[in-house]
């Protein structure tokens, strides 16, 4: 990677990796993208930043062209319950800005990277220790965009030489901006709850699990597996990630450590729950600790600690 295109880049994942890689690549070589402009934004104000809509392939394509870019990181997507409730919208965004970001990396042969998700799994999958390779046939729109967007990049590569990679994220915990319309992002929420108001209202229910992974280990998986040498990537289109097993009321006692006064309680959203429940409990990450070295850092315990002083600071700045 020499000059990076990021779609989505004002996302929870696209505000932290733009970070991490302006530090790595420099400024000037990685050009964040989004179909908004909010102001105060970190990603807009310390680098270059341009308007993209994705589902324009020739805006893609004169970007990559105006900045000689050799890797799309394609982040642009409705998550989990936005795409519930607007699924035309779901399939036109994240399969059409898909197919669009894979036909520019074709074209000029590009180094492709974007994200797959537990949402790709569904009920009839192995809920625990799901493997790398098993059944899919998810029930909801998002999960069957990211099926169908793991099987896209697979035949972009497959037919055309295309070097996609891709990684199964479960829910993403991060400080850095506010949750987007997923289902795990209870597990955000209750940190910035938890400093506020020292109570937190899950719409996920008790005893739920899901797998989770803290935001600075899910960007050194993606920077890890985009600088592995590609003969070593079996099932790159996605693998299986991921840090910790947890149910709402784990977060509740790992934050009680810190702040002994926080409660929680329940009030289940159905959408919601339904899509927890049609995804795995724990995913087995044996392929991406084989084959590029997958290795998160963060604890359930160390993380919070983390969530909670960089929220600490971020209010006070």
């Amino acid at each position: 990677m020499k000059t990076i295109l990021i779609t989505g880049a004002l996302g929870q994942i696209g505000t932290a990796l733009t970070a991490r890689l302006r530090e790595k690549f420099g400024v000037d070589h990685v050009i964040a993208t989004d179909i908004q402009r909010p102001e105060n934004s970190t990603v807009v104000e310390n680098g270059i930043f341009e308007y993209l809509d994705v589902t324009d392939q020739l805006a893609v394509e004169q970007l990559v062209e105006k900045y000689q870019i050799d890797t799309i990181i394609h982040l642009a997507a409705l998550l989990s319950a936005v795409a519930e409730e607007k699924p035309q919208l779901a399939w036109e965004l994240n399969m059409g800005g898909l197919m669009n970001a894979l036909e520019v990396a074709r074209i000029h042969d590009l180094k492709f990277f974007t994200p797959s998700s537990i949402g790709a799994f569904g009920p009839q999958t192995p809920k625990v220790q799901t493997p790398q390779v098993t059944l899919q046939r998810p029930t909801t729109m998002y999960g069957v965009t990211k099926v169908s967007g793991e099987l896209l990049c697979d035949y972009y590569f497959q037919k055309f030489g295309v070097d996609t990679r891709s990684v199964r994220f479960p829910g993403l915990i991060s400080y850095e901006a506010l949750p987007g319309g997923g289902t795990t992002d209870y597990a955000v929420d209750i940190y910035y709850e938890a400093l506020k108001k020292q109570a937190y209202t899950s719409f996920i229910d008790k005893g739920t699990y899901m797998d989770m992974m803290y935001m600075p280990d899910a960007v050194d998986a993606i920077i890890r597996l985009m600088e592995a040498p590609s003969e070593n990537l079996i099932h790159r289109n996605a693998f299986n990630v991921s840090a910790m097993s947890v149910r709402p009321e784990d977060f509740e006692k790992a934050i009680q450590a810190h702040i002994p006064e926080f409660s929680l309680d329940f009030e289940v959203d159905p959408i919601r729950q339904a899509i927890a429940e049609s995804w795995p409990n724990s995913i087995d990450t044996i392929q991406a600790r084989k084959e590029w070295d997958f290795s998160p850092e963060y604890t359930l315990e160390k993380m919070t600690a983390d969530m909670l002083e960089k929220l600490k600071e971020k209010s006070l700045s």
